[in-house]
């Protein structure tokens, strides 16, 4: 797949609301094969430039439920298996299958968006949840991420895998501030954003 161009631009309000119809469609699909439905990524965060795209987490019990990549089909997106896991920090435990995911887009027709599919209780579902929340609650990481990915964008205007691939580590690095954070407020995940 060819890469997309990267483009950020400043936070807008109906990126919640654009969540909202898409977790709706989805969670419609999914019934009783989904968790939870959150919104993750930068469009997440009030007040937080981004790429136009809107990241959904879905959170679910098996990645191989045999009616999930379907229902998720059947809500509008598309099934990507050339993408089966997320990047493993270097500090953490890349333990066989805790990083596993499936993976599906809008197939370049409509509104622009990522779903994730994960495990409850896998560090990848942890990750997006905890890095959202500690964004949302620290507005000088928050402002320092926003300035590197303007950075990022502007060294990678052509190709967003590089853009992505790039960001990794800073995204490693907000996590274990993240981290330090959820000891010193006890942090937990909230309730699903759908």
């Amino acid at each position: 797949m060819a890469p997309r161009p990267v483009r950020v631009v400043e936070h807008r309000f109906e990126w919640r609301d654009d969540f909202r119809a898409i977790a709706g469609r989805l969670r419609a699909a999914l019934g009783d094969v989904v968790l939870r439905i959150d919104h993750v990524g930068s469009t997440a965060v009030p007040g937080l430039a981004a790429k136009d795209v809107i990241d959904v987490q879905v959170t679910v019990r098996d990645l191989d439920h045999p009616e999930l990549m379907p229902a998720i089909a059947s809500a509008g997106f598309r099934d990507r298996p050339d993408i089966t896991g997320d990047h493993v920090p270097p500090w953490a435990e890349p333990a066989a299958g805790r990083w596993k995911k499936r993976y599906a887009d809008d197939g370049g027709a409509g509104r622009r968006t990522h779903v994730h599919v994960r495990e409850d209780g896998c560090p990848n579902q942890r990750y997006a949840l905890l890095i959202r929340d500690y964004l949302r609650a620290n507005d000088a990481a928050a402002a320092a991420y926003e300035r590197i990915k303007r950075t990022l964008a502007g060294a990678f205007p052509d190709d967003s895998g590089a853009y992505a691939e790039a960001k990794e580590p800073v995204c490693d690095l907000i996590m274990l501030a993240a981290q330090e954070w959820e000891r010193r407020t006890g942090w937990v995940p909230g309730q699903p954003d759908a």
